[in-house]
């Protein structure tokens, strides 16, 4: 009897062994698991929502602007957080009566949402040129006026970049796959019509 169960728990144990670490090499390099704490990215992502970011070879090379990434809080490292590519290296933010210009350019932004119909002045709703600094980011939340964001804390170092979150998995009614907004289709989408 111990002959047929030692060969039993060797293997489970093996197994248990290896989906520990298969689990844990997933986590740190392909993908991870975040919840949305927050609404600063309504109506796009619900407060709640649990979402998978992909983190295999995702880097400031990839990073496109539109991109919804996940990154760590520049201010405070412990923290994650999850918004918007506005700015990459090089370009020049503006923000004025609530509209983002970049490089001089009024971008269009379909997917976002402006609670308040006043301004309330810099730098939420003003905010001088700004050139984005070389290996960093801009990053903005979709609802623009309840958002924590480079705004006031400045731009995202290429160290502290995540992921790129690409699907929402909970709540099951809200499962769906996400892509970065891609100004450059949308503003192909527009000249058409």
């Amino acid at each position: 009897m111990k002959k047929r169960l030692l060969p039993w728990m060797r293997e489970t144990v093996e197994t248990i062994v290896i989906a520990f670490i298969l689990a844990f090499l997933i986590r740190t390099f392909v993908v991870q698991a975040f919840y949305i704490p927050s609404g600063s990215m309504q109506p796009n992502l619900q407060i709640g929502d649990r979402i998978l970011a992909y983190k295999f070879l995702y880097g400031l090379k990839n990073v496109k602007r539109g991109d919804i990434i996940v990154f760590k809080f520049p201010l405070n490292p412990r923290k994650d957080f999850i918004k918007r590519v506005i700015g990459l290296p090089g370009d020049i933010i503006k923000v004025e009566n609530k509209e983002i210009y970049v490089n001089g350019k009024q971008l269009s932004e379909p997917y976002i949402v402006h609670g308040d119909k006043w301004n309330s002045g810099f730098p939420r709703d003003e905010y001088p040129p700004t050139p984005v600094p070389a290996g960093s980011l801009f990053m903005l939340g979709d609802n623009r006026d309840s958002s924590d964001d480079s705004r006031y804390w400045g731009f995202v170092p290429a160290k502290n970049i995540v992921g790129e979150a690409f699907l929402v998995y909970w709540p099951l009614w809200r499962i769906r796959i996400m892509g970065g907004f891609s100004y450059q289709e949308h503003i192909e989408r527009k000249e058409n019509y």
